[in-house]
């Protein structure tokens, strides 16, 4: 049986998680940017979304309900839906991308629903990683950037027109699970994480960000070529 390619025989697969309000979109395109002037291919991505398929799922998960009174989304079903965006983005992009040659940039992947249905909303771990790994075939980035900051911060940043179902119609504790169940995973997987502090300015964390993907690249994936490791790597 052949050995799983690597990064060095494929492209690299990197996401960017974290709280709301982190920065996740404007962080992965700075690194995107940044990637391409270095030389590498690059796609960027997102989650859910992606695809036909994904950008129509995303656009129920993030919908705020149309009534105070509408029954909440049983949180096993945001995990379904997440994961089958998940499954066709990783067949249509992220799969053929890699085996191309092509570094994929991607911000969430499965760490989120851990964080949101898991550690926020109380869906066990396990059914979650279960369904994370049909969803994906066992794919697992690289290296992942996990941007932090407190809860109130991140969501004093979403512009009204920015906000969706999940900042409008869970409380601060729901938030603050979420934000301990990233820093949890982090601590779990410390040669996949690097932690970074997303309060600082947007130029010096994207300067982190880089300098973290760059030291893994050169590294050929090895940690110890990466700012920080799973501790944060700034601040």
């Amino acid at each position: 049986m052949a050995a799983p390619a690597t990064p060095a025989d494929r492209g690299w697969f990197v996401t960017i998680e974290g709280p709301d309000g982190g920065g996740k979109t404007t962080q992965a395109e700075r690194l995107r940017a940044h990637l391409v002037a270095s030389g590498r291919r690059v796609h960027l991505t997102r989650e859910p979304g992606g695809t036909w398929l994904g950008e129509r799922l995303r656009e129920v998960l993030l919908a705020r309900t149309a009534s105070a009174a509408g029954a909440p989304t049983d949180p096993l079903t945001d995990a379904f839906l997440f994961n089958a965006a998940r499954r066709q983005l990783v067949g249509e992009v992220i799969r053929p991308a890699l085996e191309a040659g092509t570094t994929v940039v991607c911000a969430r992947f499965a760490d989120s629903t851990l964080a949101y249905q898991g550690y926020g909303a109380g869906v066990a771990l396990e059914r979650l990683r279960a369904l994370a790994g049909i969803a994906t075939d066992g794919l697992r980035p690289d290296l992942t950037i996990l941007l932090d900051l407190p809860v109130e911060a991140g969501l004093e940043r979403k512009a009204p027109g920015d906000v969706t179902r999940f900042e409008a119609e869970f409380d601060l504790e729901f938030h603050r699970r979420v934000r301990d169940g990233f820093l949890a995973i982090a601590r779990e997987e410390p040669g996949r994480f690097v932690v970074v502090d997303a309060a600082l300015p947007v130029d010096e964390v994207a300067g982190v960000i880089a300098a973290a993907v760059d030291g893994r690249i050169a590294g050929g994936g090895d940690q110890s070529d990466v700012p920080g490791g799973a501790a944060t790597a700034a601040g």
